[in-house]
């Protein structure tokens, strides 16, 4: 799907949390407060850049009538490595169904591979939910990240620290070491959403 401008993302991130909490949609007079506009073109034009998007969809002629085309599921890209780093990969073969709104358009998922980051309560096998990023400048220290590391031809999930311009990514292991780089070495992919963990019990219990 088309990606959307930042105050597009801004008006659907804002129709996601109305909806799901009053389980109806928000008038343009709501949505005009919301957005701190005065006027109703903006949002008309918003919303029809949504809908041709394929975002959204409403009732021609219905009052609050907005739905959320929510997508049927989100892709897994490959593996990330949670020891050294591993080679990463692009070809989609499966794919995450998931209703809940806190997943965006555009996130996707990385099979977990080692042990690195147990501490974080992440585990080899577990799926990790990512959300891409544009811009590393907003990243916060101590930030769970799926980064890139030239030096060491591979990607990474770890805890993200920038001092000057130098990256340190921590894991969450004491049994593995710092990787350091400068920060030109360093490619930060995607930002951790959530972690999803299959759970098949034992035959005969």
């Amino acid at each position: 799907m088309e990606p959307l401008t930042e105050v597009q993302q801004q008006l659907y991130d804002w129709l996601i949390e109305y909806i799901k909490l009053n389980q109806h949609s928000p008038s343009i007079r709501q949505m005009m407060r919301a957005m701190n506009l005065r006027s109703p073109a903006p949002i008309q034009s918003r919303l029809d850049h949504l809908r041709t998007k394929g975002y959204i969809d409403w009732t021609e002629g219905r009052a609050r009538t907005i739905r959320i085309l929510k997508p049927q599921g989100i892709p897994i890209l490959g593996a990330i490595a949670a020891g050294s780093v591993v080679e990463s990969f692009t070809d989609t073969e499966e794919q995450l169904d998931f209703s809940s709104s806190a997943i965006r358009l555009g996130d996707y998922a990385l099979r977990v591979r080692g042990d690195s980051m147990i501490g974080a309560l992440i585990d080899s096998g577990d799926i990790v939910l990512m959300r891409p990023i544009h811009d590393q400048q907003t990243l916060k220290n101590g930030t769970i990240v799926a980064a890139r590391v030239s030096s060491e031809g591979g990607t990474t999930l770890k805890y993200y620290h920038r001092k000057g311009n130098q990256v340190t990514l921590k894991p969450a292991n004491p049994n593995y070491p710092l990787i350091e780089a400068p920060a030109t070495d360093v490619v930060v992919q995607g930002v951790l959403v959530a972690v999803w963990r299959g759970y098949q019990p034992s035959i005969g219990l």
